[in-house]
């Protein structure tokens, strides 16, 4: 499975926000819309992701208040991304080694969307689910007298 696999599956809802913006308003669409993230993006390229671990980090650190600070000071200035043609199983892999619970989906300097650790988990046990689907279908129809063949010995 690759990520165009979950993208196709998610839909298209994208939601950014620039990086001079002020990250209390930030933090309200974050609330309003019920999401994690948000994809920085500056003049029409990636400049960062906002998430909730970073929104709580910059929250501690000004002792609460937000009112005077742009998103730029709290965003991942270096998110970690990956293509459509990622593979499932590299997706995992780095979004474990790297805590990162959003990935944006970059085709070279263009945004496809953001996947996130729940989207890649849901995708998985789909696929899985699917998987003991058709095992438990083929073990119905398998033949009857078949499994007696396969499995006597040869007589000699």
């Amino acid at each position: 499975m690759k990520v165009s696999d979950i993208l196709r599956v998610k839909g298209n809802t994208l939601y950014t926000v620039g990086p001079d913006e002020p990250l209390s308003r930030a933090v309200e669409v974050m609330a309003e819309k019920d999401i994690g993230s948000l994809v920085v993006m500056e003049r029409g390229g990636l400049a960062g992701m906002l998430t909730f671990r970073e929104v709580i980090g910059c929250t501690v650190k000004h002792a609460g208040v937000l009112s005077d600070i742009k998103v730029r000071e709290a965003m991942d200035q270096q998110p970690k991304t990956c293509t459509p043609a990622t593979d499932l199983d590299e997706v995992r892999r780095l979004m474990l080694e790297s805590h990162a619970r959003y990935l944006p989906v970059m085709e070279d300097t263009v945004l496809m969307g953001v996947i996130s650790f729940y989207d890649v988990a849901r995708a998985v046990v789909e696929s899985q689910n699917f998987e003991n689907r058709m095992l438990k279908a083929y073990i119905r129809d398998w033949p009857v007298g078949q499994e007696q063949e396969q499995t006597s010995e040869p007589h000699l």
